[in-house]
C-alpha cells in the first residue's frame, strides 16, 4: 500500500468491514513507536447514526422508496 502525497491511503474495503468503519467516522492516530494505530474516536458515531443523519440530510426526507433507504444503509450513493 502507498501513502499518496497528500499523505493519505486507502483502508481495504474488508478492514473497514471488519473493524466497522464508516464514510464520515473519526479517526485518531496513536503512535507507539515506529508503529501507528488507527482508532475511532471516542465520540465517533455509529454507523446507524451516521445513516440516520445522512437521511435526515437528504433532501426527499420522508418521501425515500424503499430501495433507496437500503441504498443508504448499504452505503451507497
Amino acid at each position: 500500500m502507498r501513502i499518496t502525497s497528500k499523505g493519505q491511503v486507502t483502508i481495504p474495503l474488508e478492514i473497514r468491514q471488519r473493524v466497522g468503519l464508516a464514510p464520515g467516522m473519526e479517526v485518531d492516530f496513536e503512535v507507539d513507536g515506529d508503529e501507528v494505530r488507527l482508532r475511532r474516536t471516542a465520540n465517533s458515531k455509529t454507523r446507524g447514526e451516521l445513516i440516520v443523519d445522512q437521511m435526515r440530510r437528504h433532501p426527499g426526507a420522508g418521501t425515500l422508496t424503499t430501495d433507496e433507504i437500503m441504498a443508504l444503509t448499504r452505503g451507497e450513493d
